[in-house]
């Protein structure tokens, strides 16, 4: 069984070879336009514009914690809006990051993964604006992904 590669770099711009899984966490409020959701966006318009849909469209669709969307946004690259935020972070209310739906989100992930034969990057989901711990994500991903051969590289950007 393989683990998770951690590296330093830009999880927008992988750098491997074949069809890739950009994969990153929404709110379920609608709101684009903090975080890691800022350096998809001066990339690709089609992922914000998706999500923004996906939204407002949420009476007759999917939209909800552990959904997630699939954007393609180059030949062999796609981009995993998953939603697992109840809400955004504002004053003492708690955080917002909701373990149980990045992990039912990061099921969907591992599938289309398989079906594209692709591989999954990623910042340390759940971890920055909405507040989760790593040691709790990181368990979800080995059990979601990398136990089903899905090679996951977390791509660091900064410091630890």
């Amino acid at each position: 069984m393989g683990e998770i590669k951690y590296i330093r770099g830009d999880a927008t711009a992988p750098s491997v070879k074949g069809t890739k899984l950009i994969a990153h966490v929404c709110n379920d409020i609608g709101g684009w336009g903090k975080g890691f959701v800022v350096a998809v966006s001066r990339r690709w318009p089609e992922p914000e514009a998706a999500y923004r849909a996906w939204h407002r469209g949420r009476a007759s669709n999917d939209f909800g914690l552990g959904a997630v969307q699939f954007v393609q946004v180059e030949p062999y690259v796609w981009v995993a809006n998953m939603v697992g935020q109840r809400g955004i972070r504002t004053g003492s209310k708690g955080v917002p990051v909701r373990y149980e739906a990045i992990d039912a989100a990061l099921g969907g992930l591992a599938d289309k993964a398989l079906e594209l034969n692709a591989s999954v990057h990623m910042p340390r989901i759940g971890c920055g604006l909405a507040g989760g711990k790593w040691s709790r994500v990181e368990p979800l991903i080995n059990e979601r992904l990398v136990k089903r051969g899905v090679a996951v590289t977390v791509h660091d950007h900064g410091e630890n």
